[in-house]
């Protein structure tokens, strides 16, 4: 009986020997690999290389479309306060049952396109940053239109845009809020539709700045009774 028992105490101590030399060896193990992955941790020179030219080669991609992007945004911002400028001189005159004009100019010195709403016995007094309350900035954009005078379209058939916008263009709007009289809306084909009296802003064409590309924005009175509509690209034209 006796010998059974320390048979039985022998087997398992080697068993406790062989847990233990497994457990020892577990853990050298993982120490082996836990140094070895902190020696693999981070990235190699070459790796760090493709990376590089890989984010060049996606922002050579993109700057363009995002440049796009940006210019269509402040050309969209310029146009929309052309617009509120147009309402606003408009709303004023049947307030204050008065006439009154709106002026636009490209200023020779910042090359912002600014905008004068004034009684139109009194003059201009003051021209304001188009759109720089709304954030756009109008210097890098071209302010074009087809008035020639005081709502008068340019003489030529279709009354086309010119660049720059003639300094002695304005729009004036009576006491009940109707252009003032004379006015012209063009001269067309019979048959077709007058133009109407543009104010247009374009970005600058990439091959001569002086001159515009195809996108466009316009504000359009269309009408005697100073309807308004806004236009894009060849719509513009």
């Amino acid at each position: 009986m006796q010998n059974i028992h320390s048979f039985r105490i022998l087997i398992f101590f080697n068993l406790y020997k062989q847990k233990t030399e497994l457990k020892q060896q577990y853990l050298a193990n993982k120490h082996y690999s836990d140094c070895d992955n902190q020696e693999d941790t981070g990235f190699s020179l070459i790796e760090l290389i493709v990376v590089v030219l890989m984010i060049g080669i996606l922002g050579a991609i993109a700057a363009p479309g995002w440049v796009t992007f940006v210019n269509r945004q402040q050309l969209n911002k310029v146009n929309d306060a052309v617009l509120v400028a147009l309402q606003d001189a408009q709303r004023e005159a049947k307030k204050k049952k008065l006439n009154y004009s709106v002026s636009f100019q490209k200023n020779t010195t910042t090359q912002n396109i600014e905008v004068a709403i004034y009684r139109t016995d009194a003059g201009i007094s003051t021209w304001n940053t188009l759109g720089k309350d709304v954030g756009a900035n109008s210097n890098k954009l071209l302010l074009g239109g087809n008035l020639s005078g005081e709502n008068i379209a340019n003489s030529t058939t279709n009354s086309p845009v010119s660049y720059p916008l003639s300094t002695s263009a304005k729009i004036t709007f009576d006491y009940m809020g109707t252009l003032t009289l004379p006015n012209n809306f063009g001269t067309v084909a019979a048959g077709t539709e007058p133009p109407g009296l543009k104010i247009v802003v374009a970005v600058p064409n990439a091959a001569n700045s002086a001159s515009p590309s195809s996108v466009q924005r316009c504000v359009i009175v269309k009408t005697l009774l100073g309807s308004m509509v806004t236009g894009k690209d060849s719509e513009c034209n």
